[in-house]
């Protein structure tokens, strides 16, 4: 289990909890507008041990609810099942962050009862899915399998893009909304330069044309709403 990274406390990652943060190394996407870049490309930083961590959720306990796991893309780690039974048998709720790319994993964890909530990046529009992740054809086929796993209702769960100008246009979100329609919540993020991105000369999209892309969506989903304005 490689982790990279270790907020200690937010209130803003997992709805309705106090939780951690754990980020973990390596992703199977090239996201150019990624903000964790240096989890993606530069994976031989400063680790942060599982003990190191567990020592800490053992120590707060009854003052954090969670425990948010994100990357990266957590589901890469071959020993993510084992860091979260130790997680649970603290009592904590854990929230996953993926980018849906491993369907059989996520699936295989949600049955265990090991998740209490997912939160699952759509990159783009199908058409334009592998081009936004710089990965291959076939991932498609493997996020579609992961949206309409959460989509059956398994577990809670949110859908969120990270809108980029360069990226996205709105009748990207119409597909969007036709691809995950029904969907519990859809959110729409606000581009952030990070200063370490994978990609260079990015803009965010002002906010009117993120309501306007919030417009697309909007007839195909219950709940949808702009983070980061």
């Amino acid at each position: 289990m490689k982790i990279l990274g270790f907020q200690k406390m937010t209130m803003l990652d997992f709805p309705g909890k106090i939780a951690c943060t754990i980020f973990t190394a390596g992703c199977n996407f090239r996201c150019p507008f990624c903000h964790n870049a240096p989890l993606v490309t530069h994976i031989d930083g400063q680790e942060f041990s599982q003990e190191e961590i567990l020592s800490y959720l053992n120590k707060r306990k009854g003052m954090l609810d969670g425990v948010c796991i994100t990357g990266g893309e957590p589901l890469l780690q071959k020993d993510i099942k084992d860091l979260i039974i130790k997680i649970k048998e603290l009592g904590y709720a854990v929230k996953l962050d993926t980018n849906g790319s491993f369907p059989d994993v996520l699936k295989s964890l949600v049955s265990q009862n090991l998740i209490d909530y997912v939160a699952m990046d759509v990159k783009n529009s199908p058409s334009k899915y592998a081009l936004t992740a710089d990965a291959s054809e076939s991932v498609v086929e493997k996020v579609d399998e992961s949206i309409k796993f959460l989509l059956s209702g398994a577990i809670p769960y949110e859908f969120r893009t990270t809108v980029v100008k360069e990226f996205h246009t709105p009748t990207d979100f119409e597909e969007i909304g036709k691809w995950i329609e029904g969907a519990d919540a859809y959110y729409l993020q606000a581009f952030v330069d990070s200063g370490d991105l994978i990609g260079t000369s990015l803009n965010a999209l002002p906010k009117m044309e993120m309501e306007q892309c919030m417009n697309f969506v909007r007839p195909f989903v219950k709940k949808v709403e702009i983070r980061g304005i």
